[in-house]
């Protein structure tokens, strides 16, 4: 018997050591990889942006970065059968939405390097993900 299930594993992925540790480890937890939704969460763009301003950057350009960013972070062909998203928003939000609308059975996420008063204010993605999500989540510290 296994405590969590493992047909429908969201790591959330900001390319910081932490996640990118949790990614590996999940994978070799799971063994399948196309189980495993890897999420990224750009934020985003400001009206007042510069890039915006000068029509220089859009979503769609980010979102193509951030899949090139994917690759060169991950290039074993193991990896290549993750299925990788990016979605624009809010992060702790973005990650309850996808995992609802996807039928995630896991969220294996890292937890947040912030202490003292700015955790205290701002709260992190992982704490907001433990409270408002339904599914199990597995925050590795």
């Amino acid at each position: 018997m296994s405590l969590f299930s493992t047909e429908k594993v969201l790591v959330p992925l900001d390319f910081s050591d932490e996640a990118v540790k949790v990614l590996k480890e999940t994978l070799e937890y799971v063994k399948d990889p196309s189980k495993i939704y890897a999420l990224y969460v750009l934020p985003p763009l400001e009206a007042t942006d510069p890039g915006v301003v000068w029509q220089t950057v859009d979503d769609a350009t980010r979102i193509q970065k951030i899949n090139e960013m994917f690759e060169k972070y991950f290039p074993e062909e193991v990896y290549q059968n993750i299925n990788f998203v990016v979605e624009v928003g809010n992060p702790s939000s973005e990650i309850v939405d996808y995992a609802e609308g996807n039928n995630i059975t896991l969220i294996v996420i890292p937890s947040s390097g912030k202490a003292g008063l700015s955790r205290f204010f701002m709260g992190s993605v992982s704490e907001k993900v433990v409270r408002f999500t339904r599914c199990p989540v597995l925050v590795i510290h």
